[in-house]
């Protein structure tokens, strides 16, 4: 599966980590920009052909089993072989990519039947990597589009969407679409920009219009009345610059009664005796706590930061399985 013929050898198709956006800058004046809307999912590459799609996640995990409708990747593909980066979304009842949704789906490795029909998934292509034997690393990002779009994936299955990429636009007025559709926000990326493979590069810019940020999970505090016995916050961390785990505050709202239950069984098998982090947390969260492996990876939607680098009005989002723990950094001055 996923292998190009060469010289008579057959060659596997390259695992390539998916390049990253940049935010917190300003929107970029003048031309030589491509403009995307940003949607609320997870990133994967898909590698293959007809005879096999497989998909792996921003930590390079195998997701192929967790999304197995997505196999007509591979028959949207029709001759060719290619490496494909995009995202895959959850969509609601009125086609809106719904990240609730996905979450419920992210930690099922092999979905039933019921629950694929229940809460379908479709895989946004937004840029293509390799094609029949040729790697596309290195030519600009114009022309990796121009070849996406020839492919003529959009169409073919409601599984599979390209969706358009804008150069003549401001991309203020398309942030206002996408506020009025309910969408993420919004990509600005460099037409002359090279592929860099797990890279954080000012050639792709974002927009959000919510602000989430990625956690570790480092403990949890016990909860009362309604929810005496189980999770009442979560305490959260990311990493200094020398990869000491730093406390960034707590999250206790946001949560659903299926995450509360979910979040308790992967907690208490990691549980320790001690604090992970490196520095001193507020005595009214450390008093009880119930410290833990910093494994897990999460996600919140919040207000501000601190002038101490404490998140402000934070709410739970749901679990990243598709991030590893020591990626997860404090924010750069």
């Amino acid at each position: 599966m996923a292998q190009d013929s060469v010289g008579g050898r057959a060659e596997p198709l390259p695992a390539v980590r998916p390049m990253l956006a940049t935010g917190g800058q300003p929107l970029p004046a003048g031309r030589g920009w491509a403009w995307e809307f940003k949607f609320d999912g997870i990133r994967a590459v898909a590698a293959g052909d007809r005879n096999g799609i497989r998909l792996t996640s921003r930590n390079g995990n195998d997701i192929t089993a967790t999304y197995p409708e997505l196999t007509v990747l591979g028959e949207a593909l029709g001759s060719h072989r290619a490496v494909l980066d995009g995202e895959i979304v959850a969509l609601d009842a009125d086609g809106r990519p719904s990240f609730p949704l996905l979450q419920r789906r992210m930690h099922v490795r092999r979905p039933t039947a019921r629950l694929t029909g229940e809460i379908p998934v479709a895989c946004y292509v937004f840029d293509l990597l390799h094609l029949d034997g040729v790697s596309l690393l290195a030519e600009p990002y114009h022309r990796r589009r121009e070849l996406l779009d020839e492919l003529r994936l959009e169409g073919r299955t409601a599984r599979v969407r390209v969706p358009p990429s804008r150069q003549d636009v401001d991309p203020r007025l398309l942030l206002d679409v996408a506020r009025d559709n309910g969408l993420e926000g919004v990509i600005g990326k460099r037409l002359d920009s090279g592929y860099r493979p797990g890279y954080r590069s000012r050639d792709w810019l974002k927009f959000p219009l919510i602000n989430t940020y990625e956690v570790v999970i480092c403990g949890w505090q016990p909860g009362s009345g309604r929810r005496a016995g189980r999770i009442g916050s979560l305490i959260l961390g990311a990493h200094d610059p020398a990869g000491g785990l730093r406390y960034v505050g707590h999250v206790g709202t946001g949560f659903t009664e299926r995450m509360l239950t979910e979040l308790l069984g992967l907690l208490q098998p990691i549980e320790r005796s001690t604090s992970p982090f490196v520095g001193p947390v507020p005595k009214e969260y450390s008093r009880d706590a119930h410290w833990v492996e910093p494994r897990l990876v999460g996600e919140v939607v919040y207000r501000t930061w601190s002038p101490d680098r404490r998140l402000r009005h934070s709410a739970w989002r749901g679990l990243r399985p598709d991030r590893d723990a020591h990626e997860i950094s404090l924010p750069t001055e």
